[in-house]
């Protein structure tokens, strides 16, 4: 396995200071979640992007994803949806990420048209995709939580550049087994966040093994060239521990799950 970790731990960490944490404590790579709070995003030019590759090249660190926030199967206009697609997959292919992660965010629509929405639009984008060396990774997440949701729309679009991303706690979340989804989310699977929490009720980031989610029985299902990322929501919960320092303690769990 590889082990990398997202930015969403660590918010508003200059990149310099995250390629060193990953590098001290044995991650490969680093999924940079893409909003204008980050370092990292859209908006930034040229002189920006080579010193965020400089930056990675120099530590031997991958930047696994470029984690967006495009909602493919929303209910608005299908030019503003593209054009934020677009901009992500430009900033990967710049930065050199094999991965552009997007949402469902279908919100309340009827899941058959928000399925064909989603399918419609990966489908217009997976060309582009496939031109810049890029695979658009739809996450297991809120309309469509589990490996089953997710597939009605993937199945349909059937390119090679265009998978999932699994998200272990929303699959959890949603009733679905590790084992039902690794079945349905292996053909189209990119890499799967790891996180742990108290309860359905309690998502408050835990340390790895110190909650309720199956995470030895998520990581049973997977091979060896699988990616797993720590998706811990530091920037969603401030009083939650800070994760630098679990990172080690982190890495070494997940290792004794293999």
């Amino acid at each position: 396995m590889r082990f990398a970790f997202s930015t969403l731990g660590v918010p508003g960490m200059p990149i310099p200071e995250v390629v060193r944490l990953a590098a001290a404590t044995g991650y490969q790579g680093v999924e940079l979640r893409a909003h204008p709070e980050e370092p990292v995003h859209p908006g930034i030019g040229p002189r920006e992007r080579i010193e965020a590759v400089r930056e990675f090249e120099r530590a031997g660190v991958e930047i696994l994803a470029v984690a967006g926030y495009v909602r493919v199967a929303s209910a608005d206009d299908d030019g503003p949806v593209r054009e934020e697609l677009d901009e992500l997959l430009w900033l990967a292919r710049d930065v050199g990420a094999p991965y552009v992660r997007v949402f469902p965010g279908g919100g309340d629509q009827d899941p058959a048209t928000a399925d064909a929405t989603a399918a419609r639009r990966l489908g217009a984008a997976a060309e582009t995709a496939a031109e810049f060396g890029v695979r658009i990774l739809l996450e297991t997440h809120d309309s469509h939580r589990t490996g089953a949701d997710a597939s009605r729309i993937l199945g349909p679009v059937g390119h090679k550049n265009v998978g999932a991303v699994w998200d272990v706690m929303h699959t959890w979340l949603g009733g679905e087994e590790p084992a039902a989804t690794h079945a349905v989310l292996a053909p189209h699977l990119g890499y799967v966040q790891v996180k742990d929490v108290a309860s359905a009720e309690d998502t408050t980031p835990l340390p790895l093994g110190t909650g309720v989610l199956p995470l030895a029985d998520c990581l049973a299902t997977l091979t060896e060239e699988t990616w797993l990322c720590w998706e811990y929501e530091k920037r969603w919960y401030p009083d939650a521990a800070d994760l630098p320092g679990l990172l080690a303690g982190g890495r070494e769990h997940l290792l004794s799950l293999l």
